[in-house]
């Protein structure tokens, strides 16, 4: 009886061993690297001027003036107030984009994204034709139920959320539309109606997408302007939010804008280093 051969085959050592994978370093051109760094000044620089020019020295005094508070204090309620109107509203109406087909969607879709286009002042000037004394509903609102919206705080919520929720929409309809719709249809095989598995299933898996939306669009209604001083005017403790107060601020006293505009940029940065990870594809 012969012996079956039971050597195994060994791999050839001699053979180069792959090497890691290691970053490749591009050299720039010098067409693309001037310009580049053109670009980079020309964002940072005026961000560098605000913060040379601040009055580091008389910034506690200045944070504590009523005006700066007021302004501050309006501002935050606003534009978290604009921001859950947006959750209620802008939510549903992405999920009804992302999963639900039906004629003219690409135009619904194009008409939600139209603020993002659209001048702040028109945006006011629209809202005013709709919500004012004589607008479309604005006259029915007030004879029927004596509501005044134009130049009123509800006034500037409904300004900051006209602006702000196409962020929130575009946000939460990226997130439904990577999301496993699988989870969904084996909760609907379990006997769950849509409404149990919007709330239960759907929410719990795009949460992160609707946690930066809404940060996205709190911003953007805590920086807006033009339709709110076009719909809501400007009446301090009323209307007048913390945009308006750096605008009227540059007339008289230029310390307390400055002031103003450093509150704003340390929000803005804040939210942008919150949400790095969400929409910034980093190493």
């Amino acid at each position: 009886m012969s012996r079956l051969d039971t050597t195994v085959a060994r791999p050839d050592r001699s053979a180069p061993r792959p090497r890691p994978r290691s970053r490749q370093t591009t050299r720039i051109p010098l067409a693309l690297l001037l310009p580049a760094s053109l670009g980079l000044l020309f964002l940072v620089l005026p961000l560098a001027g605000l913060l040379a020019r601040t009055p580091w020295t008389s910034l506690p005094q200045r944070l504590t003036e009523p005006g700066v508070l007021t302004a501050l204090r309006l501002s935050l309620q606003t534009a978290t107030l604009a921001t859950l109107l947006c959750l209620v509203l802008g939510v549903p109406l992405a999920w009804l984009l992302a999963r639900v087909e039906f004629p003219g969607r690409r135009i619904v879709r194009a008409l939600v994204t139209v603020p993002l286009v659209l001048p702040p002042v028109v945006g006011g000037v629209a809202l005013l034709l709709v919500f004012g004394r004589r607008g479309l509903l604005g006259s029915w609102l007030d004879s029927a139920f004596g509501i005044t919206l134009p130049f009123s705080t509800t006034g500037v919520v409904l300004a900051e959320a006209f602006v702000a929720m196409p962020f929130l929409i575009i946000a939460v309809e990226g997130a439904l539309r990577g999301a496993d719709s699988r989870y969904e249809e084996a909760a609907a095989t379990l006997g769950a109606n849509r409404w149990t598995t919007f709330t239960h299933v759907t929410l719990p898996l795009v949460a992160p997408g609707v946690a930066a939306g809404a940060v996205l669009c709190w911003a953007r209604a805590l920086g807006e302007f033009g339709a709110t001083i076009t719909f809501a005017g400007n009446f301090p403790g009323r209307t007048q939010t913390m945009p308006i107060a750096v605008y009227l601020a540059l007339e008289t006293d230029l310390e307390a804008a400055i002031v103003l505009s450093l509150i704003l940029l340390t929000v803005s940065v804040a939210i942008l280093a919150s949400l790095r990870d969400r929409w910034i594809s980093a190493p």
